[in-house]
């Protein structure tokens, strides 16, 4: 299918790994110039953006710069590089995030709290800030936010992450009633246990605890905590991809302010 997007910009954040940079090779793919970010401007970053380039078409390009979303000088930097570049970017899709802070509520600090609230909602706050007025002066413009089933199945440990999924939604709706009219769209997805370095961790630290090795770590979790998941697996950063990518194009020209959940059945409500 062709998106009907080469030639756009795609801003990805968390990009040097998982669904950022299934979504990148996506995008390029369908001729979209790809500027590639995360925390640091490291070799994960750079492989990911050689990996990225070998799908490219149509002349697109691809390129990195480090950006720690928790510090809105650097998204400046980020939104002022994309300009000199590209002339500003058309696509947004923000995956940036983490896990934060987990654990029994009552043990959990203020700072705790902040930390994630830092990274998992203020930094798509700040990204959106900077990059919207971008997107109005091109006179399109596409945002996608990664919320997750914790927002609306949250878990009892993880309750700052849960708290800011939940805000994300509720952000990425308040944009779409604000700049629908500049042809401005915003969108959210909700994944949930899909193969990213974040499960991998948790993974990981499940298989130490229970002496097992990691798959077996996963079809416990994937058994105990995730019940509702038929297919009793971890999603594949692919199957995000593809649909954030086809809610960056024109074909999604109807979509707004919704929340699309990819999550193998995982949220046992029907309404959620």
């Amino acid at each position: 299918m062709d998106l009907q997007i080469e030639g756009k910009t795609a801003l990805i954040t968390g990009g040097d790994s998982g669904i950022g940079m299934e979504t990148a090779k996506f995008l390029i793919h369908e001729g979209v110039n790809i500027v590639l970010t995360d925390k640091e401007e490291g070799q994960a970053l750079i492989d990911a953006a050689q990996d990225v380039k070998k799908r490219s078409r149509h002349g697109a390009e691809v390129i990195t710069m480090g950006c720690d979303i928790s510090d809105n000088k650097e998204v400046l930097r980020l939104a002022e590089k994309v300009v000199r570049k590209f002339g500003g970017a058309h696509i947004i899709f923000h995956s940036a995030g983490a896990r934060g802070a987990a654990g029994d509520f009552l043990e959990l600090t203020d700072d705790d709290w902040m930390k994630t609230i830092e990274v998992d909602l203020m930094g798509a706050v700040r990204v959106a800030r900077a990059f919207i007025p971008q997107m109005q002066k091109l006179g399109w413009g596409r945002m996608i936010l990664v919320a997750s089933e914790n927002a609306f199945q949250p878990y009892d440990e993880e309750s700052p992450y849960n708290a800011c999924k939940a805000g994300i939604i509720n952000l990425s709706k308040c944009l779409s009633r604000s700049y629908s009219k500049e042809n401005i769209l915003f969108n959210c997805i909700s994944p949930a246990f899909i193969e990213t370095p974040m499960t991998d961790a948790m993974m990981e630290e499940l298989a130490k605890e229970k002496n097992s090795s990691m798959e077996e770590a996963v079809q416990w979790f994937a058994q105990n905590k995730r019940p509702h998941i038929a297919m009793q697996r971890r999603g594949k950063p692919e199957e995000v991809a593809s649909v954030v990518a086809f809610l960056c194009s024109e074909h999604a020209s109807y979509i707004n302010g919704s929340n699309i959940r990819i999550d193998g059945g995982s949220v046992a409500s029907a309404f959620g």
